[in-house]
């Protein structure tokens, strides 16, 4: 409750955390407040030269070029982004720090076998191989978040590492082991408590990043399919609209960058109030 109220003090990430709660309750309840089926098309969604409607009293964010309600799909969309976001970050998270902490608590050839591969998978452009994964297993919903979750896990690894071989070197971990604690004791008593602010903050700024990939992916094809909507597919249905009626990537893209920006805010909010040695550094 206490870092809460801290991070409600700061203006941006109040409002930050206001908007992403507004995506969770529309993602959650997304059949009872879109106006309408998401992929219902509608005979007078269309103008008569067969354009897409611009906002209108019937059609809040207007239409897009199969007659579908822009808005309904947004809301929706919202569903799949944060399904994609917390599911592919999560796996992300629990793979990266299982491999950064072992590597780091065990070390010897074990660390370094594991490290080695981390560099490996690090040696490759991170879109590029989730475009090539997420062809291979040919996209839907969870093949996105996992194909995602498999190129994010790299970075959360190389941190996790670094920060158990800092925590293992210190003076009362030293002191544990002349005592006669255990590996187990000292991993669960001491490093994982220590790593726990880290992995807090990259489990909340990796959605930012989980968000902005999918709807690469999406945009480029190889992410969730149409007719589920996604942002990413929605600017990507609508692009050769874009200077005729702009708004079918206007709402879309505003919606990717103000979710990105959001955890992004709350994630580096949580950095400075859970390490002693930032606050006050801003």
């Amino acid at each position: 409750m206490t870092l809460l109220m801290a991070l409600l003090q700061r203006k941006s990430v109040a409002i930050s955390l206001l908007f992403i709660l507004i995506v969770v309750v529309a993602a959650l309840f997304a059949p009872w407040l879109a106006p309408c089926d998401p992929t219902q098309q509608f005979f007078d969604g269309l103008t008569i030269e067969g354009a897409p409607l611009p906002p209108s009293a019937d059609f809040y964010l207007g239409t897009d070029l199969l007659g579908r309600d822009l808005l309904s799909r947004i809301i929706y969309g919202a569903r799949t982004s944060l399904i994609i976001g917390v599911v592919s970050n999560g796996i992300a998270v629990v793979i990266g720090t299982l491999v950064g902490v072992t590597a780091g608590f065990v070390r010897g050839w074990v660390g370094s076998v594991l490290m080695r591969f981390t560099d490996l998978m690090m040696s490759f452009p991170a879109l590029l191989l989730a475009i090539a994964l997420a062809a291979i297993l040919h996209p839907s919903l969870w093949i996105v978040a996992l194909v995602i979750a498999m190129v994010n896990w790299v970075q959360i690894a190389r941190v996790i590492h670094a920060q158990t071989i800092s925590i293992a070197a210190k003076d009362f971990v030293a002191v544990e082991r002349t005592i006669g604690a255990g590996p187990l004791r000292i991993l669960f008593s001491h490093l994982l408590p220590h790593l726990l602010p880290t992995i807090l903050v990259w489990a909340t700024l990796g959605i930012s990043t989980t968000v902005l990939l999918e709807a690469t992916l999406s945009f480029l094809g190889v992410g969730v399919q149409p007719p589920m909507p996604s942002w990413g597919n929605i600017i990507f249905e609508s692009q050769t609209y874009f200077t005729s009626a702009m708004w079918l990537v206007l709402f879309p893209g505003i919606a990717i960058v103000a979710l990105s920006l959001s955890f992004n805010l709350v994630g580096d909010a949580l950095r400075d109030e859970l390490d002693p040695t930032l606050k006050g550094r801003l």
